[in-house]
């Protein structure tokens, strides 16, 4: 969803237009998506530089992070964040269902122009004089 929405962004800022179409294998878009999800926004923010002013469902900003070591039913330890691998410090994501993100997506996707087709799977690219 992320790149047809990217595509026609780039054609917008150069003028041009280009048929752009999505099929979705599920019956709706996010359909067969169904996790939860720690969301990092970078990517959303390079995508639409001002989402914090769209209606994006992001849930809850995470504010806080901890890690225990479990010992047995009844006990933990609690590692000091300090000693917390960069990479699972969640400071500045959020807590989110990723079926709506989706569906979020899809709804700004067809804003721009994208056709997009649920309930179909394709499973080859055909191509005729150049033409897909």
């Amino acid at each position: 969803m992320a790149s047809a929405i990217r595509i026609k962004q780039l054609c917008q800022e150069n003028d041009t237009d280009i048929s752009v179409c999505l099929l979705e294998k599920g019956s709706y878009v996010g359909a067969h998506i169904l996790s939860g999800n720690v969301f990092e926004p970078r990517a959303l923010n390079e995508l639409f530089p001002d989402w914090k002013n769209m209606d994006v469902p992001l849930g809850t900003p995470v504010k806080s992070d901890s890690m225990k070591v479990l010992w047995n039913e009844n006990s933990s330890t609690t590692i000091p964040n300090m000693f917390l691998p960069k990479s699972i410090d969640n400071h500045g994501n959020y807590i989110i269902s990723l079926n709506e993100l989706c569906v979020w997506l899809n709804e700004q996707a067809e804003e721009m122009g994208v056709e997009v087709l649920p309930g179909f799977s394709g499973d080859s690219v055909i191509e005729t004089d150049g033409q897909v």
